[in-house]
């Protein structure tokens, strides 16, 4: 890759807070169907909590539900069409994906629900976003520090890999635009961004894609 390119821009806002309900209010089926999205983060038909940033799809019944298999469709982490199941939950319990999505456009599932089913969606305590899945660099970033001093950590590879580069924040709204040398840094296997609950009020990255 040269080091002169397509430069876009990518914004991360701060996710709502975990909802039960916010994608399925609570509804019960006599046997296979697709649930009606209606939940309070549902617009046009899609779900989202958030502007690029992940979340875990969440199930609550007050019955048991275990041998009903639900199966989400959306958005992954990329911005890529994204497909997970997940056995349903205990009686009066909650289940979660390991899978973190951006939206959800469907819901379905291979049984009946007993006892009304609600789906919404867990809100991680780090929030976690991809930049870009594929080898990149980030040229600058643009942000306003939320009520939590902590750091915003730019990954390779996955929201887990190497930290490659990191912004500390402070406690108050303060500006954030570190200076990156003209080259960028370099991410090899896709850039993936990971900030803690309250450390930003929202934040803009510029890279190559």
């Amino acid at each position: 890759m040269a080091n002169v390119s397509n430069v876009k821009s990518k914004y991360f806002g701060v996710s709502t807070a975990t909802d039960r309900d916010g994608i399925c209010a609570a509804q019960t089926t006599s046997g296979a169907a697709s649930l009606t999205l209606n939940g309070a983060g549902v617009s046009s038909g899609t779900a989202s909590w958030g502007t690029n940033a992940g979340a875990t799809i969440s199930v609550y019944a007050g019955s048991a539900n275990t041998g009903v298999t639900f199966t989400f469709t959306g958005t992954g982490l990329d911005g890529a069409a994204q497909t997970a199941t997940l056995a349903g939950p205990g009686a009066g319990a909650t289940v979660n994906t390991t899978e973190y999505f951006v939206t959800i456009t469907a819901v379905s599932v291979d049984a009946a629900i007993t006892n009304n089913a609600e789906v919404g969606w867990t809100r991680p305590a780090t929030d976690v976003g991809c930049v870009f899945a594929g080898r990149t660099r980030i040229r600058g970033i643009q942000g306003l520090s939320g009520t939590t001093a902590g750091d915003v950590s730019f990954n390779n590879t996955s929201i887990t890999g190497t930290t490659l580069h990191t912004v500390p924040t402070s406690t108050t709204a303060d500006l954030i635009e570190p200076y990156i040398p003209d080259n960028g840094v370099l991410f090899a296997s896709g850039a993936y961004i990971s900030y803690a609950n309250g450390v930003l009020a929202g934040i803009t990255v510029f890279y190559d894609g």
